[in-house]
């Protein structure tokens, strides 16, 4: 597949040459019908006609690669974009490394690659549905434009799926693209794959959490996939990557602003004391403990989407070189595995045990490992901030095994600081970790709209700068 300029001259944006493959074009013609139906039902709700400040991709390119401008989001022009190829690219890990990279799909792995594309893509317009609510109660219309801009992008990432599917899995491939408009959020008889995507998002604190940790394990599974042999997944993957970098950023400065915003008034109202839960909520700001309880929610949620510590699955994929590890190129051994080792934390007889087993069973967990790492960066600046304060308290990740629901852990009873307790103490407990009812009818009473350019609400400070050079008080989102 040879790189080519992004065509703007058809119904759908693409550089994969679709005005030569009309069979292929009439196809997803076809089924963009069905996704703008499914926009229109479950996208943003109540701003369809809104003029939203939005940047479309116009190039793969790494630099210049979007234009800014107003859009109404269903006419959005969601495309079809493939990072450029690499010259002489070859297959990073397995038993195929380095064989020519595969440009169609390898017939005795086109089951387990289809159900890895497949599952990519659910997750996109799942989050889309979590959030559709979320304009109604908008702090500001920098944030509401930034979470616009997250929708139609995961919109564009179900495209990218979606061509993958059609393109090179024909029937199959085509069947699987209609399930994926199907499916829905929480709903009790058609859920999404993953659990995560069936939890509600009904609040911006849970937003910006949602965005940090879970767009983040996103980006650790877009990481993986762009190492894989099939090269058409590899090269999706890497643009993806591009768009993907955003909503991360979204999601840290989003807490940032909400902790600082709250450091902010403790000091004006010279309050010291943290847990001084009802003094802090009456400055119409979000406490710390709070913050820490949605964290520990959505980080121990997360988690759980990597999967079961052991995986014959990941191994499988690995072995037939369609999915790597985190920057797998970069790691100094020799890409198979047969004999390799890893340690992962168990929970065995009560006690939480670090134990070594094979390196190819083992992936999810170190993937999982990379993506607590990555965590770190967005956690020393919230913490500098609440220090700079002079605030004793400390934002934390909790335990790996704290509230799990899958893998090693789903039938322990583990403490942010793990520790392992009886279900007794858990339930005695619990309250202290995670949000409970009072805290999210807090929250609901706390999300007002604010539709004033340049203002916020009170729980949020602005932005440090605009977007792409536009001033913080530009009307990012005409409201009709």
């Amino acid at each position: 597949m040879s790189d080519e300029a992004v065509d703007y001259d058809v119904l759908i944006p693409n550089n994969v040459g679709l005005a030569r493959d009309p069979k292929m074009l009439r196809a997803l013609e076809t089924w963009y019908q069905g996704y703008h139906d499914w926009w229109m039902e479950m996208g943003p709700v109540g701003f369809q006609e809104a003029d939203v400040w939005l940047r479309t991709a116009i190039s793969v390119e790494r630099d210049g690669w979007a234009k800014f401008s107003y859009v109404r989001m269903p006419e959005y022009r969601w495309g079809i974009l493939l990072a450029p190829s690499e010259e002489d690219r070859v297959i990073p890990c397995g038993e195929h490394v380095g064989e020519p990279a595969w440009q169609s799909v390898p017939g005795e792995y086109r089951a387990l690659l289809r159900r890895l594309i497949v599952v990519q893509g659910d997750t996109e317009p799942a989050s889309v549905e979590q959030q559709r609510y979320l304009g109604k109660t908008a702090p500001s219309m920098y944030d509401m434009r930034n979470l616009f801009q997250v929708n139609v992008e995961e919109g564009r990432h179900l495209w990218a799926m979606v061509y993958l599917l059609q393109k090179h899995f024909g029937r199959d491939g085509r069947e699987e693209a209609e399930v994926l408009l199907q499916r829905r959020s929480g709903d009790d008889d058609r859920p999404r794959i993953l659990g995560a995507f069936n939890q509600e998002t009904p609040d911006w604190l849970s937003f910006f959490l949602f965005t940090y940790f879970t767009d983040r394990d996103g980006k650790m599974q877009l990481e993986a996939l762009a190492q894989s042999g099939f090269d058409p997944l590899s090269r999706t993957c890497r643009f993806m990557l591009a768009e993907e970098a955003h909503h991360m950023f979204v999601g840290a400065t989003g807490v940032g602003r909400i902790v600082k915003r709250t450091a902010q008034a403790m000091a004006e109202a010279g309050i010291d004391d943290p847990f001084d839960t009802e003094a802090v909520r009456a400055l119409g700001v979000i406490d710390l403990p709070l913050i820490q309880r949605k964290l520990n929610l959505h980080f121990s949620i997360t988690l759980d989407l990597f999967g079961a510590e052991e995986s014959t699955n990941a191994a499988d994929a690995f072995t037939a070189g369609i999915k790597g590890r985190f920057h797998e190129t970069e790691i100094d051994d020799d890409h198979r595995l047969h004999d390799a080792v890893y340690p992962i934390m168990t929970l065995d007889d009560g006690r939480l045990e670090q134990v070594e087993v094979p390196a190819l069973k083992s992936l999810n967990a170190r993937l999982r490992d990379d993506f607590v790492d990555d965590c770190g960066g967005g956690m020393r600046r919230w913490n500098r901030e609440i220090r700079d304060s002079g605030i004793d308290f400390e934002l934390a990740l909790p335990h790996i095994a704290f509230n799990r629901d899958i893998g090693a852990f789903a039938d322990g009873h583990i403490t942010p600081d793990g520790r392992v307790i009886d279900e007794a103490a858990w339930n005695a407990e619990r309250d202290a970790w995670l949000p409970v009812a009072d805290d999210q009818a807090f929250l609901d009473e706390l999300m007002s709209p604010v539709h004033e350019p340049g203002e916020f609400a009170s729980w949020i400070a602005a932005p440090q700068k605009g977007i792409s050079g536009k001033p913080i008080e530009f009307e990012y989102v005409r409201l009709p």
